[in-house]
């Protein structure tokens, strides 16, 4: 049904933005047990902000902001009901080719820090590991990299 496909944008509107935080509160403070201070660290104004939605209800969100010669990709949470659904490979698809297309990407990469547990995801959609295994907020991570422009993504 096309109903049940995510749209996915970027945010633009107080509503929308209020929907992402309580996506992540959700998905980082209830199931992972982030800190809140951890989670909410003060850098969402400077951020870009994406949201993807099923049949109008909010389900998944991430934020990217540039940073050096990094476009670092953030916060990307997927509420349990839309997991396995591909929706959040939508959400980074979408987000990656919309920040590919800003003139300030040229010369960047793309960069996250996975959570293990998350790294297969990550990898379908062109990113490699590029650290060692590390806690941050007492989850085991490793930072991934893509060039921008070489992701595809599988489902």
């Amino acid at each position: 049904m096309p109903s049940d496909l995510p749209v996915c944008r970027r945010v633009s509107t107080r509503e929308e933005m209020d929907a992402c935080f309580a996506i992540r509160d959700v998905v980082f403070l209830r199931e992972q047990n982030v800190d809140p201070a951890i989670e909410r660290d003060g850098l969402d104004d400077q951020c870009i902000h994406y949201i993807a939605e099923i049949a109008g209800e909010p389900v998944a969100t991430a934020r990217a902001r540039m940073l050096g010669d990094k476009v670092k990709i953030e916060r990307v949470a997927v509420l349990r009901t839309a997991r396995g659904t591909g929706t959040g490979a939508a959400l980074m698809r979408f987000l990656m080719a919309d920040l590919a297309a800003e003139a300030r990407a040229a010369g960047r990469h793309f960069f996250l820090s996975s959570q293990c547990q998350a790294i297969p995801f990550y990898e379908r959609l062109g990113f490699r590991v590029c650290s060692g295994e590390y806690l941050d907020a007492d989850i085991p991570h490793r930072d991934m990299r893509a060039e921008i422009g070489e992701q595809q993504g599988q489902p």
